[in-house]
């Protein structure tokens, strides 16, 4: 990208990640953290070496300790009492994360295919398909009216089952490409997501003072670390990029336009409300980025396979965004009366990851 362009593209769209979060706009309500991905995505694409390296040290070892960072966060903000919702809303959260890990996994499989993606791209999109809701599709469910309880419960859930479900549908779809070893990412899953995910809600639930200071940063940090990965991700990626990015973004582009229909659709079909079905679209469409780049350097040892996560993950944030925006502006209160019904209708503390 040419330096003067790339400069002026990332001066403006941190300028509006600001006004977003700061102005008094309400149309580009909630958009700051997606300008803000476009802020450092196109800092990455024009001066990539800032993202690689400083004084010798490789910035994509930063990658897992930044995920650690952002599941921390997430586990600071659940309570028992979201996996205990689980018995007063099965069906729902069934649904949901059924749909998480089946639909996504396969739609990625054949948008790798429809679109020629070379081995390691192709299982690249199989796993950002393969891992569980983003960390961002609780605030994306507050901002569209939808269920923000059933998000955050199905979000908790999906991240605890995906040490068996991810590398389970790696190694079913993602192995007809490149060799999968699924004990090895089982075990850094359980590193990168459980481990740190268990010790934030631990420290929520015994440590409560700690807990209310942390959390008065944790979300910013978080927000900055999904920002990073994705920059160091793009730096590492942007000869590929520029080379498949036109058939990645399509891939990609499909791929996340699928999941939200489908999971809409299915949780439509298996009879559940209005708000209910955003809130499952919104969970099955959002995936666990800074998960998918994570693994892609530490178990399948390629940038490439990154680069999945580098298109998916910024398009998501505009896709969500605007369907929150659109399902914000026409959803009722009486539609999220009627999700809540008969469930535990206080906000989750904190409960926004």
């Amino acid at each position: 990208m040419n330096p003067i362009l790339g400069t002026a593209l990332t001066v403006l769209f941190a300028s509006v990640a600001a006004y977003a979060r700061w102005g008094k706009v309400k149309l580009l309500h909630g958009l700051g953290f997606t300008f803000s991905v476009f802020a450092f995505g196109a800092a990455a694409l024009t001066f990539p070496p800032l993202f690689i390296s400083w004084g010798g040290f490789e910035l994509k070892r930063t990658i897992v300790p930044l995920v650690q960072l952002i599941l921390f966060g997430m586990g600071m903000t659940l309570s028992f009492d979201d996996f205990r919702r689980v018995l007063r809303m099965p069906k729902a959260v069934f649904v949901g994360f059924g749909l998480q890990y089946t639909v996504m996994p396969v739609v990625g499989f054949l948008c790798a295919r429809a679109f020629g993606l070379e081995a390691e791209v192709a299982a690249g999109l199989i796993l950002i398909g393969s891992c569980p809701g983003g960390v961002a599709s609780n605030v994306i469910a507050y901002l569209a009216k939808a269920n923000v309880p059933l998000s955050v419960t199905m979000t908790a859930c999906s991240t605890m089952l995906s040490p068996l479900a991810t590398p389970l549908a790696m190694k079913l779809l993602a192995g007809t490409y490149v060799p999968i070893a699924a004990l090895p990412m089982m075990w850094s899953i359980l590193k990168m997501i459980i481990l740190p995910l268990v010790l934030g809600i631990l420290i929520h639930r015994y440590l409560p003072k700690l807990a209310r200071q942390l959390v008065k940063v944790l979300p910013f940090l978080a927000m900055l670390s999904i920002c990073v990965v994705i920059a160091v991700t793009i730096a590492l990626s942007r000869d590929g990029l520029l080379d498949v990015g036109l058939a990645l973004f399509a891939a990609a582009a499909c791929h996340n336009a699928i999941g939200y229909l489908l999971g809409y659709q299915g949780a439509r079909l298996a009879g559940l409300n209005a708000c209910d079905c955003r809130t499952v679209a919104l969970e099955v469409g959002i995936q666990n980025g800074g998960m998918a780049t994570g693994l892609a350097f530490n178990v399948l040892n390629s940038a490439k396979a990154a680069m999945g996560s580098a298109m998916f993950g910024p398009w998501s944030a505009i896709t969500s965004s605007a369907l929150a925006s659109w399902w914000g502006r026409n959803g009722t209160e009486t539609e999220v009366t009627e999700a809540l019904e008969g469930q535990d209708t206080s906000s989750p503390e904190g409960g926004l990851s």
